[in-house]
């Protein structure tokens, strides 16, 4: 909202527009009247031309360049009504609304290039009676509107001094806005004039602005604007949120890599450099596992993608927790065990009375070794959580049957 005011831009055919604003205000425009019955009529393309704001457009067709012209050479009124259609190159009275803005021709200018532009102030909305004229240009027979009057003026007071609140926050959310436009805003005595000026800046549809100045009620127009106009600073809100947010996120990722890169240097500088100490740390770790050749030569495999990695990228930590659990784990290890089922069954019943069922396939775990005649044989202790698996097999560790060792697999602790 209000970029457009305090932007430049070039002006495109018929409607892409800057819209400024009068300071004459529009009570002055009301001693025009009274208007011709019959004006040329001029065709805008993306826009809506309000009462008391200022429009230069580059007009490119050949009727909208001869009504422009007879106005200027005339009266220099014209009626400006917007297209339904943009694709529509030569409209008539059913390509329009039927409502529009009697505007003045303030200056015709021709540029180099061959163009016409046209600065058009708005005056009074007019209702399109019928077309007089089609060739060479369009005339049109004009019913000026009158707007209606608030029925309560301390309503629409409290309406319009919301309105201007709404924009004093907009202008601050937004960058490309000065905060000079508060006090322009301010400046404005005239609250249709008002009215007008933020509606010819929403950031609506040609549809919207239009819907706004057919609107006859003065306190139905105010309502309606500052309906569009919260939608618009929520949106900026939660824009500003996201911005700031991703700002936060941002600065962090470069204050760590900043923080990081001078630590880097530091330690250079030291002699020191903890990536390769730590891969130092995990090769001599290795050279003392008694390992498969094909776990030996995996082993360094990973550890030289460990090298090759940035210290900062998240997988060099999952690669170096990869690598400290292959030298965790027990390879070509034994323990002594030492089968007592006698002793196991006492200890378990000393600590896990009753349990039968819980109990009676977990000897096994102790004699399944004599059983298999020596082979190695494991029993996990498996089921559903909160069965008692942990506390059970501390009870099976201490007759000392079998060394109990401790792995995470997948981020969780077993036995």
């Amino acid at each position: 909202m209000f970029e457009e005011y305090f932007s430049s831009r070039e002006f495109e055919e018929e409607g892409d527009f800057l819209p400024m604003l009068s300071m004459d205000g529009e009570e002055d425009f009301q001693l025009q009247k009274p208007y011709p019955d019959v004006l040329p009529i001029l065709a805008l393309k993306n826009t809506v031309l309000f009462p008391g704001i200022v429009i230069p457009i580059t007009v490119g067709r050949d009727k909208s360049i001869r009504a422009i012209q007879k106005a200027y050479e005339t009266t220099r009124l014209i009626g400006v009504l917007s297209q339904r259609d943009l694709e529509v190159e030569n409209p008539g009275s059913e390509d329009l609304y039927a409502v529009g803005c009697v505007a003045k021709v303030l200056k015709l200018l021709r540029m180099p290039d061959g163009t016409t532009t046209a600065i058009l102030r708005g005056q009074s909305r007019f209702r399109l009676g019928d077309l007089v004229q089609d060739i060479p240009y369009m005339q049109g027979k004009v019913h000026i509107l009158e707007h209606t009057a608030p029925k309560d003026p301390l309503e629409f007071e409290a309406l319009i001094s919301t309105i201007l609140d709404l924009a004093k926050k907009i202008v601050e959310l937004s960058p490309n806005i000065p905060s000079e436009a508060i006090a322009m805003l301010r400046s404005i005595n005239e609250p249709n004039f008002l009215l007008n000026f933020i509606a010819s800046n929403l950031a609506v549809k040609i549809e919207m602005k239009q819907y706004v100045l057919e609107i006859d009620d003065m306190r139905e127009k105010a309502h309606f604007i500052l309906r569009e106009m919260n939608t618009q600073l929520q949106l900026l809100e939660l824009k500003d949120q996201i911005e700031m947010k991703v700002r936060g996120d941002l600065e962090k990722q470069q204050r760590d890599y900043f923080l990081n890169q001078q630590l880097k240097t530091i330690q250079e500088e030291l002699g020191h450099n903890p990536q390769e100490e730590e891969a130092e740390s995990l090769t001599t770790r290795a050279a003392k596992k008694k390992w498969p050749d094909n776990a030996r030569d995996h082993f360094q495999r990973e550890l030289g993608r460990l090298r090759r990695m940035n210290p900062q990228v998240a997988e060099y930590s999952i690669q170096m927790s990869y690598l400290e659990l292959m030298l965790d784990l027990p390879w070509k290890e034994y323990t002594q065990d030492k089968f007592n089922l006698k002793k196991v069954r006492r200890v378990l019943d000393q600590d896990h009375f009753g349990l039968e069922k819980g109990k009676r396939p977990h000897p096994g775990a102790f004699g399944g070794a004599a059983f298999e005649r020596g082979h190695e044989s494991s029993h996990p202790l498996s089921g559903r959580p909160s069965r008692g698996r942990k506390n059970l097999a501390g009870a099976f560790d201490r007759p000392g049957a079998r060394t109990e060792i401790r792995a995470h697999v997948a981020g969780r602790a077993s036995r």
